[in-house]
This record gives structure tokens, sequence and C-alpha cells, in this order.
């Protein structure tokens, strides 16, 4: 009687594994928008504890980013065969309940189907009809995943080139001092309006395909010294102190390149859960001290870049602009554990502390989760 009654209650418990597992498949390869999904997350999550192990006697930064450049690459291949596992168990219950004499039996068909192999073979319309199915479902995974990837690699090569071309204009680390010197010294500030334009158009990019192809998140740069997260932070850099203390004609574009910026970097953090202040306020504390403030602009000062008279005004200027990215920034460098690079990922959020951090709430504007 207890046998029978658990046949009866496998049915609907594998009918909604395999439905579950269906729509977290979708939800991270098919829906065209960033979406929560639980078993995704967990995925990542579990790798993420994996690889954290694996690097816990890592002494340099380059050993620690040669294992860690895996995490995304194979994580990726881990959700397909978590996902067909599912699909292979909540089969096998169903099996087990129309009939199939044991557990084991059903588990052989049921991967017997999933893989297309053919060796175990049901008999009777219901089981066939579901040997069919689980057949189909098993190859559409697969294809998913085979779609996937030329689409996340193609959002990786775009975003790495530009983040390439920063290091031409910006140095390795890239940092917006060094930017504004080489500039003055080979293009002519005069160029900069390009830049702005070309970069707004690449947080755009980068606010989508992080978002609804949250993996490339954690795909690192080829070479180990560069991030997506250390370049965004320099060009913000860059344009705040364009808009707030070089001594140029008033450019709206960077004005646009640096709303481009903080709405990318907080929808990525909205995605994975990072908390942050969604509406700070020009006297908040920010990362950049006003020493390091002047030591930049004494810098620019030295290579010849105009800056404005009144340096006071200035630093409350950029600080006006900063603190609107300033958490998310370094939020995001710690979780891709960015290289190295000033103003960004070589500080940490514990050195200073806001009391207006807040997670933004669901009802504001809802936004998924991956890992955290």
């Amino acid at each position: 009687m207890l046998e029978i009654g658990a046949r009866v209650l496998s049915f609907p418990v594998g009918v909604l594994i395999i439905v579950l597992t269906l729509f977290s498949a979708i939800r991270t390869f098919v829906l065209p928008r960033s979406a929560r999904d639980p078993l995704t997350r967990r995925i990542f999550l579990s790798s993420r504890k994996v690889f954290t192990w694996l690097t816990r006697k890592a002494t340099t930064y380059e050993q620690r980013d040669a294992v860690w450049a895996m995490y995304a690459p194979i994580t990726l291949l881990l959700m397909p065969v978590v996902w067909i596992t599912l699909v292979m168990t909540g089969y096998a219950l169903i099996y087990w309940s129309i009939g199939v004499p044991s557990l084991y039996d059903s588990f052989i068909i049921s991967g017997s189907s999933i893989l297309t192999l053919g060796f175990a073979p049901t008999t009777g319309l219901p089981a066939t009809v579901f040997e069919f199915t689980e057949a189909m479902l098993g190859l559409i995974l697969i294809a998913l995943l085979i779609a996937y990837l030329p689409t996340m690699y193609s959002a990786f090569s775009q975003r790495e080139a530009m983040v390439t071309l920063l290091e031409v204009r910006a140095g390795s680390p890239p940092f917006a001092i060094e930017m504004f010197k080489r500039f003055q010294r080979l293009h002519g500030m005069h160029q900069l309006h390009q830049v702005w334009e070309e970069w707004e158009r690449w947080f755009v990019m980068v606010e989508e395909t992080h978002t609804s192809l949250a993996a490339l998140t954690f795909f690192r740069s080829p070479q180990s010294d560069r991030s997506w997260v250390t370049a965004s932070g320099a060009i913000l850099d860059a344009a705040s102190l364009a808009a707030s203390t070089l001594d140029l004609p008033r450019d709206a574009q960077a004005d646009l390149c640096i709303r481009a910026g903080y709405i990318a970097l907080r929808r990525i953090c909205d995605f994975f859960r990072l908390e942050y202040n969604p509406h700070p306020q020009p006297g908040d504390p920010i990362s950049i001290t006003r020493d390091e403030f002047n030591e930049a602009c004494d810098q620019l000062l030295a290579a010849g870049v105009p800056l404005k008279a009144d340096r006071d005004q200035a630093w409350r200027d950029f600080a006006g602009w900063r603190v609107n990215y300033d958490v998310p920034l370094l939020r995001l460098a710690s979780l891709t554990m960015a290289p190295y690079a000033p103003w960004s990922s070589d500080r940490s959020l514990r050195t200073f502390r806001s009391p207006r951090w807040t997670r933004r709430r669901k009802a504001e504007t809802p936004q998924p989760e991956l890992t955290p």
C-alpha cells in the first residue's frame, strides 16, 4: 500500500521537476531580458565555492586569475549537465509511477531516452510517449547551449575590443589621469567628445548583455591586467573630471556618458543584489580622498592640461558625479576580483561607510539575481 502511494505521488513530483528545470533553461538561455533563476544562481554559487577553495593558497594575483579564468566557462558547461540530470530524474519518477518495476529500471530507461541511446526501450503507449518527449527535451537543452555560446562570445568580443583600446589611451592599468596626459600630448583635448560617445554606447551594450547574459560578468579579459570593471571606472572618472575640473568648453556628451555608465553599473548590481544607495546625495562620502584629487590635479597641471581655477568647487563637482557610481563600481570590482587599478579596485568599501546604503526595493525596480 505504501509503495502504491509513493508511485502515485512520484508522477506529479516528476512533472514538477521537469517543468521547473525547463523554466530554468528558458529564463537563462531564451528569455531576451534579465530574469532571476534560483537554480542557475545555485549552480554558480556552488561552483564559486569550489574555485574559492582552489585559490585559497594562491600567493599572487596572476595565480588566482589563471584559476578564476575557468570559473565562468566551466560553470556554463555544468548547467546543461545539471538540467539533463534533473530532467532524467523527473522522467525516472514518471516511468516508475506508470508501472516500471523498480526505480533502478526507471533510471536506466530515462538515461537511455534523454541521451538518445535507445538501449532500454519500454513497452506500452504511455511509456513510449514519455520516452519520445524526454529524448526531444534532451536535444533541446543541448541545442540551447550550442546556440547560446556564440551569442555570448560575440558580446564578449565587443566588450573586450573597447577595453583593449582603452589600454592604448589610458595605460595599463587604466587611469583617467594618464588618459588626459596622453590626449594632451598626442590627440588634443577636443577629441574627447568622440570618446564619450563611444563609451556611452559601450555602457548601454554592457548593461544589456551583462544582465540578460549574466555569466558574461565573470568572463575575464584575455590579459590578466585588464578588466571591464576597471575600464568602466577609468572612463567614468575621466568624464567626471572633464565635467568638473578640466577648463574646457562644456560637453554635454560627457554628462551622458557618466549617466549611461552609472545606470549600467547599478543595473548589474541590482541583478546580483549588491547593496548601494539608489538615491545618493552630493554630500555623501566617496572612496576618493581630497588629497588624491589634489595630487591628480597637480599631475594634470604638470602635463599642461588646463584646469579650472576654483579647485574647491571642482572637488565638490567631481564628488557630486563620483557619488553616483562610486559604490557600484567598488562592489563590482570586488565581485569580479578585478585586477589592480587606481581609484577602483585598489580600495575597499570597508574604508568608508554611508548610512544610506540600501538594497533597491523590489517595488521600485525589480531586477533578477544570479550569484552574490
